[in-house]
């Protein structure tokens, strides 16, 4: 990170120190943000530190100071962890038993979803008020694009992304890291460098020296499997991916090789983009034990059904295609689609066309996951017409609205159907998409 003449900016109080300083001479925090091209990039990349774990300590300050882990039972994996968990060696989609070796004093909750998305919706809207070009990637994160907004702001990016992250941390309760740049590859890369509370920057000038030294890990679409296959050709960091020619990567890795050389010298031509339609709903969960027995999963399928139905209703959409997805206990993962002839949103429609593929896959295997959700999404309009071959199904959907309305009146667990009636224990969701 570079100095140069321009005034800095200090996160906590705003004001503009002065080149050089280390210390904001007004209000005395260490925090103060300097770089040679501060005031001229303008792509971010905003992630909320530890989301669901931040949600639930600002909601409970008991569990302030103690390790925190958002997942589901003892069979279930890490949603997220609090820093002071990650210290001890807890990490997001790590088993629940092994974070539990690691951190034994762990406090686990299971998610509220409902709730994070209403913080998640908070953040959203307090984003889209600096710029209409907001780019979620996940329900905590996002790419900004604040190009042109400094006449409608009155400062420039940096200084209207440090007014954001304060506001977010004082009204919602939450903090957020923001990573600048110039394009969305290395605004992602930026975020990440100085979690939590973080505010970091990387410039034009100095993309190809910082990348040098990364694993190649760094480059987005490089996991474990492909950094052994290039670990194999002998190439651990970008540096080396930077000294190879264009044609020679791609010979190698193909169109990743294409990624792969430009990603490398910081060239990432896609813009941020606005977020478009949802193209699935789904809901799943993660069992405490395997089950096997098809008079066990099916008052699950059917809680999920309802879960997956009850979204659609409140967004006015439907679906064509229902999707089961299956894990077993060897994490071997199944997924079956079957595309009805009209659009659904019904929660009995979705559980007996998901029933009927769940049938064709109990097959004595032990599954540790299900899951179910509707995919081509549309408008509600032309959902769930008459169907003239089954003449019940008019009947179970005016019984499927009475239960509705009586579950909006008193909530959720007011009405069961006999699917799920005894067995809620197993059948509620922990996971939605």
């Amino acid at each position: 990170m570079a100095v140069n003449a321009s005034p800095g900016i200090c996160r906590d109080c705003l004001s503009r120190p002065q080149p050089g300083v280390r210390r904001c001479p007004a209000c005395g925090s260490p925090r103060v943000l300097h770089h040679e091209e501060l005031s001229s990039l303008a792509i971010a990349h905003i992630d909320c530190d530890a989301f669901y774990a931040a949600i639930e300590k600002r909601d409970n300050p008991a569990l302030r100071d103690k390790p925190l882990i958002i997942g589901g039972g003892k069979r279930g994996v890490v949603s997220t962890a609090c820093y002071i968990a990650r210290i001890n060696g807890v990490r997001s989609a790590m088993p629940m038993l092994k974070a539990l070796e690691a951190c034994p004093q762990a406090v686990v909750l299971k998610p509220d979803m409902e709730k994070y998305a209403r913080v998640g919706r908070q953040v959203r809207e307090m984003m889209l008020a600096l710029t209409p070009l907001v780019e979620p990637l996940s329900i905590d994160e996002a790419f900004l694009d604040l190009s042109g907004t400094q006449r409608l702001h009155g400062a420039e990016p940096a200084m209207v992304l440090a007014r954001f992250a304060a506001r977010v941390e004082k009204e919602i309760g939450i903090t957020v890291s923001v990573g600048l740049s110039y394009c969305k590859f290395l605004a992602k890369v930026a975020s990440d460098r100085d979690k939590p509370r973080g505010f970091s920057v990387i410039g034009r000038g100095e993309a190809l020296s910082f990348l040098a030294g990364q694993p190649v890990t760094t480059i987005w679409g490089v996991g474990k499997t492909f950094a052994a296959t290039l670990a194999r050709d002998g190439i651990r960091t970008i540096g080396q991916l930077q000294r190879m020619e264009r044609a020679e990567l791609m010979r190698r890795y193909g169109t990743m090789g294409e990624r792969l050389y430009s990603l490398s010298r910081g060239q990432d031509t896609r813009a941020v983009k606005p977020q478009g339609a949802a193209k699935s709903v789904s809901s799943e969960t993660t069992f405490d034990h395997d089950i096997a027995a098809l008079e066990d999963l099916v008052p699950v399928l059917r809680a999920l059904s309802e879960r997956v139905s009850a979204r659609l209703k409140k967004a006015d959409i439907a679906g064509r295609t229902v999707v089961l997805k299956l894990k077993s206990a060897d994490f071997r993962i199944r997924t079956r689609n079957r595309q009805l002839g009209d659009p659904t949103r019904l929660a009995d429609r979705i559980f007996r066309t998901g029933l009927d593929m769940l049938k064709r896959e109990v097959d004595g295997t032990r599954f540790r996951l299900l899951g179910i959700g509707v995919a081509d999404l549309t408008d509600a309009a032309k959902a769930d017409p008459p169907d003239l071959v089954d003449t019940l199904s008019h009947k179970r959907a005016l019984a499927e609205g009475a239960i509705d309305s009586l579950r909006e009146k008193y909530g959720r667990q007011a009405v069961e159907t006999g699917y799920t009636f005894a067995r809620a224990r197993n059948a509620r969701p922990q996971r939605d998409r």
